[in-house]
């Protein structure tokens, strides 16, 4: 067992099983079949062009190569006999699966696992029944194959699965790699699973990697990513003679507490970096810059910020970014715009992520003039600064009709960006949020074509959603439906869902 150095104060762990009843609902369900016409034809029509899964027939005026690939057609049909077939035994799905005689490749597998990323089932019940010669195709799953199914299964705790799955590429020999490797650490620690992520760390080279100080980055890395900051620094420490000390590591340990809010143990690991021989990199400062920002230290941040000017020690790009984002949150605009023009004096050119700060706190005091000046300027520039996802996102946030949401969405077809799952779960809450039932469901209908969700948030939208509207057993269905895919509902939902059980019992006695 790994233990803590005594000077943190011992991590705490929580366990809970909550009991819970499901009233089935299957009038809710949203099938395949459910009308377009109910979803205005711009949003229609945006959907199926910028996501390229339908058939030419349906959208013929935006045909392309990417869209009418062989490959595309064969993982949609393989992913509609996954979720027909889905409730029969495995066995039964795999002769379903043998009957349509795909050209199993690489890249064929890889698009159907990953219209699969938030439901482990279907996705592992294909993957075995690839793995199995192929079905007499020749074809064996290389190692981006079983990367991607390793991360699905992680990312549903399936732990389990995933070590059969490592032994296997063990005995395939060369199918491990230091991607490979990552995929599973980042799992393990996400799962707040710290000893087997430490344990699985010194097993490498029995998968016939080294243990060297990039592999001790990584490891650190995904401690603190996932909020375990206290073992990585306790880790760092006590290694320190197997692994140099180094500036990357420090900055990964000064992250680690930047990330969790912690600005009194950051500002200890950066006078240790100070004190020590590792001596502060651009990086260092970019951390330390964005940690105080982001604790409202922005008076603070602006004087290291320009003592680095005054040093040589130019700020970059991300350094200026988040000064300017530290302002427009304390709702000193005026001064952000005054650094983003000084930026173009100082070579240091802004990108999409300067931008998208201005454009995102300048929507919420709705001074939309300026926001579509910037908007305009960064589309003429094109490049770094073309409008992207996020862009949209703020600009979706803000509307307050469906009819703004459709201007929104043209412009970004207008623009070459494509949908992403942040972008379809924001016109999903934004309807529900209407009470826009029809294009709720219209929704819903083209996340599942697009293969970019339902995920887990989609379902939070729909169960907080249909709660907030008096619609409880339409939001107990959602549930069920969400626990059934193998998904991990967020405490508020669980809670949620405990309070509606608790009333219907209520209702009953």
């Amino acid at each position: 067992m790994f233990r803590l150095n005594p000077r943190f104060r011992p991590l705490k762990v929580f366990s809970r099983n909550t009991g819970m009843t499901f009233k089935s609902h299957p009038s809710t369900r949203l099938s395949n079949n459910h009308p377009h016409s109910i979803l205005p034809c711009l949003l229609i029509r945006y959907f199926r062009h910028r996501n390229s899964h339908h058939s030419p027939a349906d959208h013929h005026e935006f045909v392309n190569s990417d869209e009418n690939s062989t490959t595309d057609n064969e993982a949609i049909n393989l992913k509609n006999v996954l979720k027909t077939e889905g409730n029969k035994p495995a066995i039964e799905i795999e002769r379903a699966l043998t009957r349509c005689k795909p050209t199993l490749t690489e890249d064929l597998v890889l698009n159907v696992l990953r219209r699969h990323r938030s439901d482990w089932k279907p996705a592992y019940t294909f993957f075995n029944w690839v793995s199995k010669d192929g079905r007499g195709s020749g074809y064996s799953p290389g190692s981006a194959v079983f990367d991607e199914i390793l991360d699905i299964l992680g990312r549903m705790k399936r732990f389990e699965e995933v070590h059969q799955l490592l032994d296997e590429m063990y005995q395939r020999k060369g199918t491990i790699d230091e991607t490979t490797f990552g995929i599973v650490l980042n799992r393990h620690a996400a799962a707040h699973k710290v000893d087997d992520t430490i344990e699985l760390f010194y097993k490498r080279k029995e998968f016939g990697l080294e243990i060297d100080l990039a592999a001790f980055q990584t490891l650190l890395l995904s401690l603190c990513r996932y909020k375990h900051v206290e073992v990585a620094e306790t880790l760092y420490h006590t290694k320190k003679n197997e692994f140099r000390p180094e500036t990357k590591t420090t900055n990964i340990i000064l992250n680690g507490w930047c990330v969790l809010g912690n600005l009194r143990e950051a500002k200890r690991v950066w006078k240790d970096i100070l004190a020590s021989e590792c001596k502060p990199d651009r990086f260092t400062y970019g951390i330390f810059v964005h940690a105080l920002t982001k604790n409202g230290k922005i008076n603070t941040a602006l004087k290291l910020f320009r003592a680095m000017w005054k040093e040589g020690s130019n700020p970059d790009l991300a350094i200026c970014n988040c000064i300017i984002d530290g302002l427009c949150f304390k709702k000193r605009i005026p001064e952000a715009l005054e650094i983003f023009n000084e930026m173009n004096e100082c070579k240091c050119l802004p990108n999409a992520a300067t931008y998208n700060s201005l454009i995102k706190h300048l929507c919420k005091i709705r001074r939309m003039n300026k926001v579509y000046e910037l908007l305009n300027e960064m589309e003429q520039k094109g490049e770094g600064c073309s409008p992207n996802a996020r862009t949209y996102v703020y600009l979706l946030k803000y509307t307050k009709k469906p009819e703004e949401v459709f201007e929104v969405l043209e412009r970004m077809e207008r623009s070459g960006c494509k949908m992403n799952s942040d972008m379809y779960n924001m016109v999903l809450r934004l309807f529900m949020d209407w009470d826009s039932q029809e294009r709720v469901k219209s929704t819903w209908v083209e996340m599942g074509r697009s293969s970019l969700g339902p995920d887990r948030r989609s379902y939070t939208i729909m169960i907080h959603g249909l709660y907030d509207k008096g619609r409880m057993e339409d939001a107990l269905y959602y549930f069920n439906e969400m626990t059934s895919k193998g998904m991990i509902p967020e405490p508020r939902t669980r809670g949620l869902v405990k309070a509606i059980n608790v009333k219907a019992q209520d209702g009953v006695s």
